[in-house]
């Protein structure tokens, strides 16, 4: 197993399971579910998926010798450097925003607007770390396949902020509207 499957497995344990952990916790918390049934969670949750096993994939297609040492330094450490803050903003996002933690849109709860902590600078944290997360990969691997991916990606990531944006408008009402004027949808 060349190094770069591995920091790529050690990002993803390390990423997904702080989202692991806090839908484990939230959902023993609330007592209720917190996964919106809707096409937007679904069609992303898999598309996620399949861009980190492709990823890991792509990785494991490099020479059985140490990848790190057939790729530019500068290239390695801007997608170290990135995955860091995809970890550190995501586990931001995943703790300001407390109980309000949702997968996808579930119409049927009411939950509290959160506009302190990360979500004073980007309204969209944990999203912002899932482009991150895109663009770290495809910069470390150099893959064409893993650019167009993050394209659809980015693409996927902005219909579920839309999404959203149009329930947290509908429950939130003007609170929402001015929360979003001050505060950019990314960053």
């Amino acid at each position: 197993m060349n190094s770069f499957v591995v920091i790529i497995l050690l990002h993803q344990l390390i990423f997904q399971g702080l989202f692991l952990a806090k839908n484990i916790s939230l959902r023993v918390t609330l007592k209720r579910p917190i996964r919106g049934n809707n096409k937007e969670a679904n069609i992303s949750v898999a598309f996620f998926a399949l861009f980190i096993c492709l990823s890991v994939y792509e990785a494991a297609k490099l020479p059985e010798n140490d990848a790190l040492l057939q790729f530019s330094l500068p290239q390695v450490l801007i997608a170290l450097l990135l995955m860091c803050t995809n970890v550190i903003l995501g586990a931001a996002s995943l703790r300001d925003l407390g109980d309000s933690w949702r997968v996808g849109v579930i119409e049927e709860q009411e939950t509290a607007l959160v506009a302190s902590g990360v979500y004073r600078y980007t309204r969209n944290p944990y999203f912002v770390a899932y482009l991150l997360m895109f663009a770290a990969y495809t910069i470390l691997l150099q893959s064409i396949l893993l650019c167009v991916l993050s394209v659809a990606g980015a693409l996927l990531v902005h219909w579920m902020i839309l999404k959203e944006e149009r329930f947290l408008s509908m429950s939130h009402g003007d609170a929402y509207r001015n929360y979003r004027q001050r505060v950019p949808r990314y960053l």
